[in-house]
């Protein structure tokens, strides 16, 4: 696994000199290529204007910023680059919190984050197991692609966890969601949904995690790859049924007894 950062944390007086890793895999993702109907050639694009049609190449294209409709302001790279942060090769610790204070809808791109050399591993341990027995998660920023972020580390296994956090402007409030008003809920419904919960629970490591539809497409790719004529079968959906939800619960906990007996 190759690093796509080195440096260090320093939380006080205390330096730790680490590697980031993209703890995402992306080698087995399936991609698609335009291609031209009539001779299989790969589709490429020219950039035009918009106000005069003509081709424009790479030196002719400058960034605006939309400011008001049709509107911009232009800046050049040059301009752009003096607002861009150096790396100082540093993750700053500037706080410690509850992990689970911080929502899931603020985190990000995750990475793993491990110490750079041997000589740092009892001091990367340490960290490691001071966020541990704490129950605490270190919030600081670093410099990727010369844009500055807000991370937030906490332990997993021998290794950091490191989350890119979204900033507060980033997130829309969820009181924009309509028809969120607080329903009538009978109690006897409410035993029985419970009742249902528990019987489908299991750890989270039994899940099944299957990707059924890049299963499916490679499926296809291979039959394609064989030669093999592709036959679709449409499914119309069928108008659900108006049921009781008392009888419904009751047969949803039956089924959820009867397949944890067949597992």
């Amino acid at each position: 696994m190759r690093s796509v950062w080195k440096g260090h944390i320093r939380f006080s007086l205390v330096t730790i000199p680490i590697q980031i890793f993209n703890a995402v895999e992306t080698k087995g993702n399936i991609s698609f290529k335009q291609i031209h109907k009539a001779d299989n050639g790969r589709i490429g694009y020219k950039k035009t204007c918009k106000e005069c049609e003509q081709e424009v190449g790479r030196d002719d294209i400058v960034k605006g910023f939309e400011y008001e409709k049709d509107q911009y302001v232009v800046f050049s790279n040059e301009e752009l680059n003096s607002v861009k942060l150096e790396s100082t090769k540093a993750i700053d610790i500037k706080a410690f919190v509850d992990i689970d204070e911080v929502h899931p809808s603020k985190f990000e791109a995750v990475y793993y984050v491990g110490p750079s050399a041997k000589a740092a591993i009892d001091t990367f341990s340490l960290f490691c197991q001071t966020l541990k027995s704490t129950k605490k998660a270190g919030i600081g920023r670093i410099i990727l692609r010369d844009r500055e972020d807000v991370v937030l580390m906490a332990p997993h296994g021998n290794a950091l966890i490191m989350y890119k956090l979204r900033y507060p402007y980033e997130i829309r409030s969820v009181s924009d969601v309509p028809d969120l008003i607080e329903g009538k809920v009978d109690e006897a419904q409410l035993k029985l949904a419970k009742t249902l919960v528990d019987s489908l629970t299991m750890s989270f490591e039994e899940v099944d995690f299957e990707d059924r539809y890049k299963d499916a497409l490679m499926d296809l790719v291979d039959q394609k790859v064989a030669g093999k004529e592709i036959v679709t079968i449409s499914e119309q959906g069928e108008d659900e049924p108006v049921v009781d939800i008392m009888a419904a619960l009751k047969k949803s906990i039956d089924d959820a007894k009867q397949l944890k007996k067949a597992g």
